[in-house]
């Protein structure tokens, strides 16, 4: 059987042109009566990274949440909005920014539904999960279009990670350095959490070192929508102009039988899938080794490096970065934020916790040498 993915265009966040197209999206499948039974208790799992302004591009646009909120409404759901913002070490407390700055909080008080912190967790085998998992019915994801400096893509599976709060994040990132221990991990986190509907907010999407103040945002003016994370993920990178499974969590979860990565397995409803490419996106600088077999590239391993570094005129020494580094390799010297490259794992934890794009990639003399 086929996997569906529904297309839907939205020229702006203008409110009701936003919801005519999720719901045309959702409506494509059958409505949300397809996904989620009437008169249930959902969680809504929007991709909020950091305390920033919506038109920053960085976490999903309030006015997608309240169209996903609207929706859900019209079957009679009660409504949970929630995510764990990748805010670390001291700055956990500032959850509460996140949620007014991304104006989350004010969709949430506007439309009367419940805005919730996942301060309390039950373990799922190597990680813990929020518990507002077990008190919902149904999760509804709903995420952002970005890439990722390590993930490459992060949309329907990568958001999920959200579901992980507060310093556990840290550790996953600590002890599953490697991409592709990394991308396992993500994976086995949609496996325990799998959505009954993602709505994908690709209005506005980022390209380059993404997933924060280093991307660069493009505009799309797309939602979409389905219940396989794989497909919709595929879909993305073929708009992205990738292969569905350079994306090591794609490639992974569709391995498992998680989902459909093959575009041919794939029955997309709206909009032509041929009408949504253009150019292909500026992909993260690390990416850039997919263009090597495979077997160089481990041979290569060592020589072929990326690493982060500080443009220190850019600092504004917030401290985010030494927060966010599962190391703790990171501090602040006299003349600015120093690395200890010795024991740096390349995460770029320090790149997405960075809100005024101050930190770069920096890239090995080989890498320079062979283009890359």
């Amino acid at each position: 059987m086929s996997s569906k993915v529904s297309i839907a265009k939205c020229n702006s966040y203008e409110s009701a042109g936003v919801f005519a197209a999720v719901k045309k999206a959702i409506d494509l499948q059958g409505g949300a009566t397809h996904f989620i039974k009437p008169d249930s208790r959902v969680l809504l799992k929007p991709n909020l990274l950091m305390a920033i302004d919506p038109e920053f591009g960085i976490n999903t646009h309030p006015e997608v949440v309240r169209a996903v909120i609207k929706v859900l409404k019209e079957i009679n759901c009660k409504i949970f909005v929630g995510d764990g913002p990748s805010v670390w070490g001291r700055q956990v407390e500032n959850v509460d920014e996140v949620y007014r700055r991304s104006g989350i909080q004010a969709v949430c008080q506007e439309e009367g539904v419940s805005l919730v912190k996942f301060d309390k967790r039950r373990w799922r085998g190597k990680f813990p999960l929020t518990i507002w998992l077990d008190d919902c019915d149904y999760l509804v994801s709903i995420p952002k279009f970005k890439t990722h400096s390590l993930t490459i893509l992060t949309g329907a599976i990568k958001n999920l990670f959200g579901l992980v709060s507060g310093t556990y994040k840290t550790e996953l990132h600590k002890n599953y350095f490697r991409v592709e221990e990394f991308a396992n991990i993500l994976v086995d986190v949609y496996k325990e959490a799998k959505p009954a509907l993602t709505v994908i907010d690709g209005i506005i999407a980022m390209e380059g070192d993404g997933p924060a103040s280093g991307g660069k945002l493009r505009t799309e003016n797309l939602i979409l929508a389905g219940s396989d994370c794989v497909a919709l993920d595929s879909v993305l990178a073929m708009i992205m102009g990738i292969r569905p499974l350079d994306v090591l969590t794609t490639a992974e979860a569709a391995k498992r039988g998680l989902g459909k990565a093959d575009i041919r397995s794939i029955s997309i409803f709206g909009e032509r899938l041929e009408d949504c490419l253009g150019r292909p996106f500026i992909l993260p600088t690390p990416s850039k080794t997919n263009k090597l077999p495979k077997p160089l590239v481990k041979l290569a391993r060592k020589l072929i490096r990326y690493y982060p570094c500080v443009e220190q005129d850019n600092c504004i020494r917030c401290a985010a970065c030494i927060d966010a580094c599962p190391n703790k390799i990171i501090s602040m010297g006299k003349s600015g934020i120093i690395f200890d490259y010795r024991k740096c794992i390349a995460c770029f934890c320090c790149q997405e916790a960075c809100p005024a794009s101050a930190v770069k990639i920096k890239k090995s003399l080989f890498a320079k040498m062979i283009g890359l």
